[in-house]
This record gives C-alpha cells, structure tokens and sequence, in this order.
C-alpha cells in the first residue's frame, strides 16, 4: 500500500522495510477432481460477495489431481479453469515435483497460458534452494518472470534449508506437508504424527513446524500450515487450525474440503473486541504523529502501534468489521488480485 499524497501511509511508517511482507488470505483451498474444481471457484465467489474480500484462495491441483498418463490434459484444464475465474477471483496452480517427468510441461502449459491470471505457482516437495531455482528458470522461460513461488517443505532435508528457501526473494510462502515429511523418516515418527492430535506432540513434527514458521517470519513470508485429513471432524480441524495460529505462528493453513473453509478463517481472524481495542489504539497514535501515548493506563508506542496494526490487515482480510475511526486507511484491498 502506498502513501495518499504527501502523508505517510500508516502502514509505510509502523513496517518501514517489512511493509513489502506478503499478506495472502489465511484458507489455501486445494482441488484437483475437475468438477470439484469448478465448484471451488464457485464457492470462492459466493464468499467473495458474501465477506466483501476474497477470503480464501483457491489451488488447482495437478500433483494429486492429475490421472496417471494424463497430466498434459489435466494442465490444459487447470489452464483453462484459471483463465475463465471470474474477475478478482484469486488462483493458483500446483505443479508436479521439479524432478517429475511432467514437470516442465506443467509450468510451460499453466504459466504460459494463464499465468497473467495465476496468483502464485505450487511447487511440492523442494528439498534446496537448488530446486527453487530450478522452478524459477522454468516458470521465466514460460513468460511469467514475476509469478510468485510458494514451495512445499516436505522432508528433513528440505527442513534443514528453510531460511535458504524462504530467503529466495521470488518465494512467498512455505507450506509444510506434514504426511511426506512423516513418512520420510523411514517409520521412525508413528502414524499418528500424521492426525490432528498428534502431529502437535511428536518433538520431530513440531520442529519442523516452528523451523517452517520460523523462516518465513525471519523474510517477511507467509508460513502455510499443513491440512487436516479428517476433513469430516470439525471439532479437530478448529484446535488444529487454533492452535496452528496461537501458538505455532502460522498465518495461513490448507483446506482439502468446503467445510473446512470456514472453520479456518474463523481460527485465523481476530476477535472483533481485539479489532477494535486495536482501532483504538491505532487512532491514538496517528492522533500523537506515533509518539509514545498512555491509553487506559497503558504505554503504547511504535512497537505495539506495529502490532495492533497487522491485527487490523488481518482483521481486514479475513471479512472483521473494521471500525469508523480507521476505514480510511484501509480503502483499498491489502491482498491484490491479478
């Protein structure tokens, strides 16, 4: 967001160089069955009326998605469906492995033809930053040089080179794939590492977590976290995706179901009291030109003026109501559309 005029952007004086930070909307829907897919966007619509933002984004999936034998038409199609989204709509794509056979054909074929309507590209299981060079020379020759990357932490390698992978300044955002990096270790983590419960208790999992996390926050990225297979239990799905973002710093997480959608943006958005205490505060410190003020007995200055300030972008971008006292700042959507 830019300055109005000669006055400072609020948002340009409390981030300074953090203000180029990636905000994205915190559901990543994936959908790789072609009817599914349409539905998807549907819904995204819908949605996108019904909280006057586009809430969730929307992946098409050619990993999962695509029949074996049948990835060149599989890409043809998510090509297809990304070009006919309805405008403001936000869609991206999931291509195979940078080692998979279908790999280039995938990039040359979605980047090429939609990528003037594609948000970010998915690559799966990067293990180097290596990899994400790879995809980068393959997403350029195919006409998109400025297409977002959002890469897939998937092994303990890939782990290990977390800040080398988020510190790629094409890279937007870190997933972790919490099945592949369980099964990666030879049985050594137990199955139920791989559930809603216990993918929060084994030491190994929750490493990789707060590394992922970590990473992202250290190069202003978006930090992904990992679905929830019982998409039926959405009881488990709220306290994985509350705690994902109360305690583990995720900004974002995968949904795999419609129902899940919801469920998500409900965990990652901010109580509307915290909304507008944090309106409050932000009035105060625009009213003193962000010098240090007291309100209700309590010091506030540039940093919690920093804090109270992404609350309320997160507030924005997840459908908040945000109050009178800072609506003029926020005019404009925060999360561009292509």
């Amino acid at each position: 967001m830019t300055s109005v005029g000669a006055i400072p952007h609020p948002r340009d004086i409390l981030l300074g160089a953090q203000a180029a930070a990636n905000l994205l909307p915190v559901c990543d829907h994936y959908s790789g069955v072609p009817a599914r897919m349409r539905k998807s966007l549907q819904l995204q619509a819908q949605m996108a009326q019904e909280f006057g933002a586009c809430v969730f984004d929307v992946t098409l999936d050619c990993e999962d998605g695509a029949p074996v034998g049948a990835e060149a038409e599989h890409a043809a199609l998510v090509a297809t469906l990304a070009c006919e989204a309805t405008p403001g709509a936000r869609v991206a794509a999931r291509v195979h492995p940078v080692d998979h056979p279908a790999f280039e054909a995938d990039v040359a074929t979605i980047a090429g033809q939609a990528g003037h309507r594609l948000t970010h590209l998915m690559v799966p299981k990067v293990d180097s930053l290596d990899d994400v060079l790879l995809a980068e020379r393959a997403v350029d020759r195919a006409g998109m040089a400025h297409l977002p990357l959002h890469v897939l932490i998937e092994s303990p390698a890939a782990v290990q080179q977390a800040f080398a992978i988020a510190e790629h300044p094409r890279v937007q955002s870190l997933s972790f794939g919490l099945m592949d990096f369980v099964s990666a270790h030879g049985g050594a983590i137990p199955a139920s590492a791989m559930g809603s419960k216990g993918q929060f208790d084994h030491p190994l999992v929750v490493r990789a977590k707060l590394e992922i996390a970590s990473a992202c926050h250290a190069h202003g990225k978006v930090p992904s976290h990992c679905v929830v297979t019982e998409f039926s239990d959405l009881d488990a799905l709220r306290s994985a995706a509350g705690q994902a973002a109360r305690r583990f710093g995720f900004t974002r997480m995968w949904s795999i179901h419609p129902a899940q959608i919801r469920p998500i943006i409900e965990a990652f958005a901010p109580q509307q009291e915290a909304v507008d205490e944090a309106a409050k505060i932000i009035a105060a410190g625009a009213d003193a030109n962000w010098a240090p003020i007291s309100l209700a007995g309590v010091l506030h200055d540039r940093a919690s003026y920093r804090y109270f300030w992404q609350l309320l972008e997160r507030a924005q971008h997840t459908g908040r109501t945000l109050p009178r006292a800072v609506q003029q700042w926020f005019s404009v959507p925060l999360i561009s559309t292509p």
